[in-house]
Parts: C-alpha cells; structure tokens; sequence
C-alpha cells in the first residue's frame, strides 16, 4: 500500500491541517488548506514570450516588448498536449488550477518547439558554447559575443596590445557581434592563458571594456587591491589537457550527498586548490561512505564571500582554487571512487558588478537587448543581484548551455539549482509566510517565465544525462516541483527538506529536553509529499554560517574547546551534546527524506561557524577552514561523532532504507520520549529522555523471527558507553488477530523487546530475512 501525502514541506512557519490518525501504522496524511473561490487571475504570466528565434518569425513590436506569434499549424497540437497533465492523477486537488497549469504546459511545449524548429534540438540549442564566446575552427580562433545594444564592438587583449582597431566586430540582425582572428605562423593568435576583453560603444558613444560573458577562466591582480577581474583565453595545449580516465559511476539509488566549499577546505587559514581537496578531502568522504559529492563556489565571483552565489562569470571555474585542468582532476578521481559529483548552480541571479560581471552588458537596453529585467523587476532589493529575464531566447540559450557545458565539458552528474523560490515567485518570496494554501503556489503571484525556463532545464539535463540528479532548493513548498516534465511537473529529482534544520534550530536554542516532543519531531520529519522525493538534512552551509552556530556549537558551545578529551570523563554538557548529535542527525537521515545532505566538517561535530574573510575581521581566513585535526586526534571526542556519520552511511549502503517506500511510525510516546519507526526492513528505536533508561521495551514490527542491532549509538566506538548487546537474539512474539491492525501491538503484526538507554538510537534489523547474516554489527565498526 501506498501513502500520498498533499502536503507544504517548506519552510517552518507553514501551517497545515492534519489527520492525528494513525491507521495501518502509514504516516499521517496531510491534506491542503483548500480555498473553494478561485481567485479570478491564476495564470501569472507576462506579457514577454520567448524571443529572437533566429528566422521566419513574424514579431510584433509593442513599446520595448517583444512578443513571437506564429502560425498555429506551425505549432503543432499544442492545445492537445496541455490537456495531458498527468499531475491531476497524482493529486486531484490541483485540478482546480487546471487552467494555471495547461497555460504553462502549453507555454513550455511552445517555446520547446520555437527552439526545435529554429535550431534543430532542445539539446543543439544547449550548445551555444559551441558557438558563442572563444571557439577553434580549422585555422583561427571565432569569437562571438551577443550585445544588441552595442554601437560598435572590438576584441582586445593581450595579443593585439589591447588595441582592438584590427580587431573589430560585425553585428548580426540578432545582435551578436564575430570576430575571426587567423592562426599566426601555424600558431593561434591569442596565446594560451593570455588576458581578453570585449570592447564595445554603447548608445552614450562610451567605450567600455567587459569580461566576455563565456568566457572560461577568469582571474584577478592579487597585489592590487579591489583589482577588477580580467578574462583569458583557455585553450591549453594537448599535453597540459586534463583526459578523464574513470567513467561515470552508476547513479545511487539514494544520493547521500557531501556538502563541500573547495577554498575554506583546508586546515590551514588559506584558500585551498581543486588538487588539494581531490587527494586530501575526497578520500575522507569516501571513507565515511557518502555517495555523491555536492560543490559549491565553482563559479566564478569575484567576492569570496558571497559563498559563490553572487556569479561573475557562469562558464568560468573559479580561479582561487585553481584552473579547470584541475577541476576536471577532482572530479575524475572522484568518479574513480565511485562517487557522482553535483554542482551548486546559481541561475536565480546574476552578481551586481559591472566591470567583471554579467551586469557590466547592461547598459540601458531594452528588455530584449538585456539578459535581465528592466526596472524594479530586474533586481533583487534583497540580494543586491540582478535578475534573468527568462523569456529572452538569448537568456535561454545562455543559461541552458550554461548546463551543458558543466556535464559536457566537466562531466558533472547533475545540480543543486540555488534560489528557486526567489525564481518560481514574482515576490521572490520575500515577506512570505507559506501557510500550504495552494493559491500561494498557483496565482499571478507564480513567474511562469522562470517555471517553464526551470521546466526546460530539467528536460535537457535528463535528455543528456538519465542518470542525472536534480535538487531544488525551495522553502515554500510548491506542489509538482518534483514531478515530471512530462506529467505537468516542474521535473526536479528531489527537494531539499529546508523546514528540517528550522526546528532543529528551534528546539536546541528554545526548548528544554523535557519539553521536546515525540509528536512534533515526527510531524516535522514526515510533512512532506511523498510524491515527490526529497533530501533531508539537519544542518548545511547556512546553519554554519557566522551569526550563527552549528548543531555542535549550539550543543556543547564553549564546552568544545575544553571538553572534548577522551582521557577524561565526559561533562554533562559534552555527554549530552555528543549523544544528541548523533541522534539529531540519524533521525533526520532515517525519516526525513529520500535522501540525506551533511556539510563539511558538521560529520565530526566542527566546533566554529564560518566566517570568510572580510573587513570587520581584518581579511582573516581563521574560521574560513576545516580543522581535520580535530577528527585526526585520537584522544579527542571528534571523532566519535565521524565514526557514527560514518557508520549511518554504511547502515544506508548495506540496507538501502533511505530509497524504500516503506516508512511506518508506530509509536510516539511523549512520557517516555520515545519514537518507534521502521523504515525498510529496519526498525528504529529513539530514546530522547535525558535521564530514563527502558530494559525490555515492547517495539512492534512488520517482519516476524529474529532480529539483531545493526547499529546503535550508544556503542563506545561512537563515544556511547557500551550498554547494549550485539550478539543477542531478539526473536518476534505474534500480536493480535492477523489481517485485523486495531488488534494489533501499535498497528504493528509483531513485536519484540530491546534495552533503549536514555539518548540514545538501536536500530535493528531482521536476521531471519535479511541476507547480510549476522556479521553486519561487526562490519559498521570496523569499517567505522
């Protein structure tokens, strides 16, 4: 049997009305706050369509908008195919915004097919770095650039002495600029690695030099201060190329996916390089058997801390840490660990900077001219960042190739898409308190623009890659964000779970233990759709951030510097803070999503936030580092706390309960701060009270037989005390009448009994069943 839950997972202020029943032992549905007026506008569209297919269009000119219409016969059954939204079956609710989501089907298929006839594929379309920016032909180099609004254009560098009269541009109809520079001597004219800019006159008959907005390798004067960033022509030499040796690995049934930021990746208080962290750090995430590596910062910007997502420069990696040979090195030796990597893509917005910027094109045009909105609509008063037009074809064509060229050319395995409520909403959800009425989703309220832009993406991304995962970072929750394209959906694989670390947060700076509910942990952890998959975690980059603490930190605090030895006993603070990590973060893991999300450093307990360098810290890279030393130390309590983060990984990989559907919560006791829940064929016991410890606690239980501790986090390897037994037997007594659940021990067909010391998780697993025998609980520790 299957539950389907139509309920908001986004961010902890939602509000939604819930079923307390615990029927069958299923999760409890949540069902939506229901609106039974439609609200007379639902579309939410613009007025702006997708623009500048390349010929036989008909385009019709109103003030600075342009808006493409054709023929309808060119267009196919259109109409037809945004009457099959598959969605309706998953959740009928929605149904009654049918004409919300036939107009952005409809305008999906639509611009799909402009782009289909005009240039050739979806996936041709997607290879404008083919075409645009710095390209080889037989014998020269073609360098194109797309500036409608320019008056006149030249290439400068290096090269010419950045003296571009002979080397001057040609404008299309379209508005991109060419310039062919001939091989010199059987060499190519722009040297490897040599500095260039695109020069250009704007209406003002201003001359302004711009990095080229495709450009792939940007870098900066690091004796000049505030030095504006300068672009390079990358083309190394066959023998300086990266060649990939290790092919793609299979793609994880569930992704448990490392958070990491290359730059702050070091012990020591300096930006660490691409080849540091692919010999240095990727074989500690192996060894704690993570599956997928997430990368942040990749991207160029030009402000290190802005964490990477305020993009200068989309198709440069970011030279801190070093070039793009050595990126393509991290990410080949991670593949050779069996590894898939993703990458932190910023396509909600654009960095403000004008002289090494996106920005920096936009010199007054027009919508059409502009890769951005114009006015208020093209900036984010929050952000200080600028905002995508995404109805613009050039846009499209920029950002879409944008994709492709991180999986075509880097062999990523898929993306992390950063801001999308700032993208799915007008308001940028700023303000906006999601309380799970769907008209909050589906009104004028809703970009369809950026919705069908993100529609497009996922398209292209699984074309190319159906091995590919993609995750959405979105706080309020928007239904069929994790559907299909093709049923209506907006296509993203999973979800990050955001209102998770929110009441973790909550619980640890507000509420005493005694005041922790059972009830409500499990209601935060399952609020989700579970038609659409999500990624749980209980602390990222943003609860590590400085004005802030990690879990650790806001768990033990100064405790941390002074208690954390292992040749002493544990204080009361620490024991509690260690026990409370562990558990914090297995329950998360275990109940909260279709996968799981930790940040570096957070597995062993990182004990300070993240400060980057900047003015009110005198530029110091102090708390801008990981100290592994900490975790290295054999006599201090880190690494505790990265052996058990270790071994929950393991338990996953061994299991494989984070991919199963079967996830049944058959007790919440709040006078015994006790939570029961099988998840797969394992049964998970929670004992959350701060001083009570339960001999023989009847837990039911699917499986009848035999069953054994698979993990258990009071183990003295985890820094626990050893209290419960790994070789004992726990064999099943039958409850009730079979086939009647209300007879049954809490819904649950079986049951059986454990020790469940206070603060601490069992899990155990059926040794009757399960084909992994009796050594499982030996193999956690060793490879622990």
């Amino acid at each position: 049997m299957s539950c389907f839950c139509y309920s908001l997972f986004g961010s902890s202020t939602a509000l939604n009305r819930r079923d307390s029943s615990k029927a069958h032992g299923f999760p409890r549905r949540t069902y939506p706050n229901l609106v039974t007026n439609e609200p007379k506008k639902l579309l939410g569209h613009t007025s702006i369509r997708a623009q500048r297919p390349r010929t036989h269009v008909k385009v019709e000119q109103n003030s600075t908008i342009t808006t493409i219409s054709e023929d309808n016969s060119s267009m196919g059954n259109v109409e037809g195919d945004a009457e099959m939204v598959g969605i309706f079956d998953v959740d009928p609710h929605l149904k009654q915004f049918k004409d919300h989501f036939n107009y952005r089907f409809k305008t999906y298929a639509e611009r799909k097919k402009l782009i289909e006839k005009y240039e050739g594929s979806l996936e041709k379309f997607a290879q404008g770095y083919l075409k645009f920016g710095f390209n080889r032909d037989q014998d020269g180099i073609i360098y194109r650039e797309w500036a409608p609004a320019a008056q006149e254009a030249q290439l400068v560098g290096d090269f010419n002495g950045w003296d571009g009269s002979n080397h001057k541009m040609e404008k299309d109809e379209f508005g991109a600029w060419t310039v062919r520079i001939p091989d010199s001597g059987g060499n190519p004219a722009i040297p490897h690695n040599s500095r260039v800019k695109f020069r250009f006159k704007h209406g003002n008959k201003l001359w302004v030099d711009r990095i080229p907005a495709w450009i792939r390798y940007a870098t900066v004067d690091l004796t000049q201060f505030a030095a504006p960033y300068d672009g390079v022509y990358w083309d190394p030499p066959p023998t300086e190329r990266h060649e990939f040796k290790n092919a793609r690995p299979p793609k994880p049934t569930a992704p448990r996916i490392y958070e990491a930021h290359v730059g702050m990746s070091s012990s020591e208080p300096r930006v660490s390089s691409y080849r540091e962290f692919a010999d240095y750090v990727l074989p500690r995430i192996h060894a704690n058997n993570y599956n997928t590596v997430q990368l942040m910062a990749i991207m160029e910007h030009s402000y290190y801390g802005s964490f990477g997502y305020h993009v200068t420069n989309f198709f440069a990696v970011s030279n801190r840490s070093g070039t793009p040979e050595d990126l393509k090195y991290l990410i080949d030796k991670a593949h050779g660990l069996g590894m898939h990597v993703l990458m932190d893509i910023v396509h909600s917005h654009a960095s403000n900077n004008i002289t090494d910027g996106l920005n920096g094109f936009d010199v007054g045009q027009s919508t059409e001219e502009s890769y951005f909105h114009t006015g208020e609509r093209g900036f984010h008063k929050l952000w200080d960042s600028r905002l995508f037009n995404y109805a613009n074809w050039e846009v499209l064509r920029f950002l879409l190739s944008n994709l492709r060229f991180w999986v075509d050319e880097f062999k990523f395995d898929g993306f992390r898409f950063d801001g999308v409520t700032s993208m799915l909403y007008h308001h940028h959800g700023i303000n906006m308190g999601f309380s799970g009425n769907y008209v909050e989703y589906f009104s004028e309220a809703t970009d369809v623009d950026a919705v069908v832009y993100m529609m497009l993406a996922n398209c292209l991304i699984h074309d190319l890659l159906p091995d590919a995962t993609v995750i959405a970072e979105d706080v309020s929750g928007m239904p069929v964000l994790g559907r299909s394209v093709s049923e209506g959906g907006v296509g993203f694989d999973f979800r990050l779970a955001m209102a998770i670390p929110d009441k973790w947060i909550d619980y640890l700076k507000n509420k005493n233990d005694e005041e922790w509910s059972m009830n409500e942990i499990v209601q935060n952890l399952t609020n989700r759709r579970y038609t659409e998959k999500c990624i749980a975690y209980a602390e990222s980059h943003d609860q590590a951030i400085v004005g802030d603490k990690t879990m650790a930190f806001l768990l033990m605090d100064k405790e941390m510097y002074s208690g954390m030895s292992a040749l002493q006993p544990a204080s009361p603070i620490v024991e509690r803070g260690i026990s409370l990590h562990k558990m914090i973060h297995i329950i998360t893991m275990a109940l909260g999503g279709e996968g799981y999300l930790n940040f570096m450093g957070n597995e062993f307990g990182h004990p300070e936030w993240i400060d980057f360098p900047r003015e009110g810290n005198g530029w110091s890279y102090e708390k801008c580092r990981r100290q592994w030393n900490l975790v290295d130390t054999d006599h201090l309590r880190y690494k505790h706390m990265n052996a058990f983060d270790g071994a929950m990984n393991l338990l996953d990989d061994k299991f494989s309960f984070l991919s199963s559907t079967k996830q049944i919560v058959s007790s919440t006791s709040e006078e015994d701060k006790i939570i029961v829940f099988e998840r797969g064929d394992l049964v998970f016991v929670f004992n959350f009270h701060p001083d009570n410890t339960y001999e023989g606690y009847k837990v039911g239980c699917d499986l009848p037989g035999k069953y054994r501790v698979a993990l258990d986090s009071d183990a003295s390897e985890f820094g626990g005390h050893g209290r419960v037994g790994h070789d004992v037997d726990h064999f099943t007594s039958p409850e009730g009448i079979p086939g009647v659940p209300e007879t049954n021990f809490n819904n649950r067909p079986s049951s059986f009994k454990v020790l469940s010391p206070s603060r601490t998780c069992v899990v155990c697993y059926s040794a009757t069943y399960s084909h992994l025998s009796l050594h499982f609980s030996f193999q956690l520790s060793s490879n622990s």
